[in-house]
């Protein structure tokens, strides 16, 4: 019945309510859904309120979830069993109506500040591992993210390249048109890379100035080139427009690629990511001594 009563009465102020009969009920709900407040007796049969308020506190969540305990114990080292058990708030029965919606009032701005501190909390994270210029990855993000690639790769057995590019004869382009020129064709190489590789899947991080270094897990050595031959191409297509001018460039790639091989488990101790880097490195010089505008790849691992 003070179940009935405290659900009608949150559902005529206009909130979504779901209620459960028990704790172990409440945990199959609370598996299929989301819910941000939780209202629990505490004597309950099968699991009591505060078992509920540990498994609560002991899953993870999509965001906080504000408990309110309650129960006709009005005692201070009853309340302070109930704090200590995760509940955030008390309230004794019977409920005063005035009370309930006041402390509601609570919670509800208690959420919406751990939600606003999330929200800056991930922009914060966000610019820390972006580039401000061109809008990818820096090489903050490359550093932490490749050797788990590279780890992931090792564990299934399966395969990863790396394509490290950089535009040719850059310094030219800020010599002729002015450094603002070159942010802009900086920004439309990123744009023009990102409009070509697997959305959520590769990822590509500026490694410094003019190079830029792309991620493809899952990619053997002649897929990556490929795609990297397609990107030359794109990119010495491409006409950049910037204050009335038309700039074109070319771009040079390197391509490194890695096997596990079958049967493998753990990668040769001679590989990292700062090999694969210096592989993929070398190509592109060897790209550049060539002539430019063109791409290199060699294959690491098994069969090598």
């Amino acid at each position: 019945m003070s179940r009935m009563l405290l659900e009608m009465t949150l559902r005529k102020a206009n909130y979504d309510v779901v209620s459960a009969k028990d704790g172990r009920e409440a945990i199959a709900c609370f598996k299929k859904r989301f819910f941000p407040i939780v209202f629990t007796d505490w004597m309950m049969p099968e699991m009591d309120g505060l078992d509920l308020c540990r498994s609560i506190r002991g899953t993870a969540t999509e965001g906080y979830v504000f408990i309110f305990l309650l129960t006709a114990r009005d005692s201070r080292a009853d309340m302070i069993a109930g704090l200590e058990a995760g509940a955030d708030d008390y309230l004794t029965k019977p409920l005063d109506r005035g009370e309930l919606f006041a402390r509601l009032k609570t919670a509800v701005r208690i959420l919406n500040l751990e939600k606003s501190l999330k929200e800056a909390n991930e922009a914060i994270r966000v610019l820390s591992i972006t580039d401000t210029l061109t809008g990818c990855y820096n090489r903050t993000y490359m550093d932490e993210h490749l050797p788990k690639e590279l780890q992931r790769t090792f564990r299934y057995g399966h395969t990863i390249s790396v394509v490290m590019a950089d535009i040719d004869h850059f310094k030219e382009v800020n010599d002729v048109y002015g450094h603002q020129a070159g942010d802009h064709v900086l920004k439309a190489f990123v744009e023009t890379i990102g409009q070509s590789v697997r959305s959520g899947v590769d990822w590509i991080a500026r490694y410094g100035g003019e190079e830029f270094l792309l991620v493809l897990p899952e990619t053997t050595v002649d897929s990556a080139r490929i795609l990297a031959e397609r990107l030359r191409t794109t990119v010495a297509d491409r006409i950049i427009s910037y204050s009335g001018k038309r700039i074109r460039i070319t771009a040079s790639f390197g391509v490194a690629s890695y096997h596990t091989g079958e049967g493998a488990v753990q990668a040769p101790p001679e590989l990292n990511h700062e090999t694969m880097i210096r592989i993929a490195d070398e190509c592109l010089y060897q790209a550049k001594n060539e002539g430019r505008n063109r791409v290199v790849a060699r294959r690491l691992g098994e069969g090598s």
